[in-house]
């Protein structure tokens, strides 16, 4: 059996990696308040991401806070009167610190994983698109229940062996299948959008892309910490433990960054006026087919009947795209002839 580091070494590394982490995304949190509350071309707030944001901040400060517990438990209050030291507190699985953390991890997994496949409805407008994404989503609930309650009443002290690591191995695979195909699915929307959206307006890059490549490298981000916390637990390596606690602070960043950066798309394109071509749709009003587009992503409501519906043809919804991953809003953009 592998174990790589000692228990109580890593119980130490993983509290301080984790507190460096919780430190930087409570300063990404201050910036998800800020593209959340500074709406200059609306007067709404977004209550939806503003309640996942400060969940995944609460989660985040009891994880750190039980740590914490922990760490002085094993390592001073019960050092000299646990059976076996501290060696033997840290790999006793049925500690109630052990519990709620795992707990309050799986709470937060589901949300980060929830949040993502929203945005997946959102954008694409299907059911039967994230039908299997919501399957997963439910098998990693199972899972991350069944982690904590087995982990409370397992008395070997070994989280690798017997029916607990084989729960803790479908965990760590399930969420990382429902974050990597959930990630996909949505970059891809987004990248046919922002192809669509080149190719009508004349230019390379559209306002799309770098909302696309900040949430490819939130997805890259959270799917290597998984992958790397898989691989730990399948070679049986304390490193695992490292990695887990770090996994906490990377959900909420990785959440952040995504609001941040639209913020700062919206702050600075609040508003576009668009050239737009449609060979078929040419109007008797525009014998040419040449229409001036005002499109305001704030509002995401159709305006016109005869408004396309179909984003992926039509460029005019590339904000709208970028609205909807806060606003939660459905994609059809109001559009203004000017």
């Amino acid at each position: 059996m592998v174990h790589s580091i000692a228990l109580d070494t890593a119980a130490v590394v993983s509290t301080v990696l984790e507190g460096i982490l919780y430190g930087f995304s409570l300063l990404m949190f201050l910036g998800t308040l800020w593209a959340l509350f500074d709406r200059r071309s609306s007067n709404r707030v977004n209550r939806k991401m503003l309640t996942v944001a400060c969940l995944l901040l609460l989660f985040s400060t009891a994880h750190i806070i039980i740590d914490i517990i922990r760490a002085v438990d094993g390592l001073v209050k019960f050092r000299d009167s646990f059976p076996g030291g501290p060696l033997a507190f840290f790999s006793d699985v049925s500690q109630w610190s052990f519990v709620y953390k795992n707990a309050i991890y799986t709470l937060q997994t589901l949300l980060g994983d929830g949040v993502v496949i929203y945005r997946c409805y959102v954008i694409r407008q299907s059911i039967p698109v994230i039908i299997l994404p919501v399957l997963l989503w439910c098998s990693v609930a199972v899972t991350g229940v069944g982690c904590p309650y087995i982990a409370s009443t397992y008395n070997t002290g070994d989280v690798f062996a017997g029916s607990i690591g084989k729960w803790i191995t479908s965990f760590y695979a399930l969420t990382l299948a429902t974050n990597l195909l959930s990630t996909a699915l949505l970059a891809h929307r987004i990248w046919q959008v922002d192809r669509s959206a080149s190719h009508a307006l004349g230019r390379r890059k559209s306002h799309l892309r770098p909302i696309l490549h900040v949430i490819l490298d939130a997805g890259v981000v959270y799917s290597l910490t998984l992958l790397a916390a898989l691989l730990c637990f399948v070679t049986k390596s304390n490193g695992q433990f490292v990695v887990l606690d770090m996994v906490m602070p990377i959900i909420s960043i990785t959440f952040y960054m995504v609001i941040i950066r639209v913020g700062i798309s919206k702050t600075e394109n609040t508003t576009y006026a668009l050239g737009y071509t449609s060979h078929s749709r040419a109007t008797s009003r525009h014998p040419l087919g040449m229409n001036r587009m005002e499109v305001h992503i704030t509002t995401l409501t159709e305006c016109k009947a005869d408004t396309p519906r179909s984003f992926a043809e039509d460029s005019v919804v590339v904000e709208s795209i970028v609205e909807s991953i806060t606003e939660g809003a459905e994609v059809d953009a109001c559009i203004e002839e000017v």
